[in-house]
């Protein structure tokens, strides 16, 4: 019986291991800032309907133009099936750029503002 409740133990403290790293990975995940290029959310807006493709619209600051790794920067942003759609639109840090952006195209003041790089990704059917 002592064998039995010893490796009942055994399989809890390895249930229990499992579950603490899972839990520490899923918090240690990267984001943008650690990406080369010294990236910054600035700005986001999503459409009201959840009915057909979503449709998230980022502004995102770039410290370091010459490093950036732009696709990989959008990459870490969602992007689910269905003919959903996130743009990220990429601005210098050192330029003028929105804090907020609108729904509807352009996003936002193109004579005030410039991106330097947008990056369009769509999802599948």
């Amino acid at each position: 019986m002592a064998k039995r409740s010893r490796k009942i133990w055994f399989i809890a403290l390895a249930l229990v291991l499992v579950l603490v790293y899972a839990v520490w990975d899923s918090y240690k995940e990267s984001g943008i800032e650690t990406l080369p290029g010294e990236f910054e959310e600035v700005a986001f807006v999503r459409n009201d309907q959840n009915k057909g493709g979503i449709t998230r619209i980022y502004a995102v600051s770039v410290g370091d133009i010459e490093k950036a790794d732009y696709n990989a920067c959008a990459d870490q942003f969602p992007i689910n099936d269905f003919n959903s759609i996130t743009k990220v639109y990429f601005f210098d840090k050192d330029s003028p750029y929105p804090t907020a952006l609108d729904i509807e195209p352009p996003h936002y003041d193109t004579a005030k503002y410039h991106a330097i790089n947008i990056v369009k990704r769509t999802g599948n059917n």
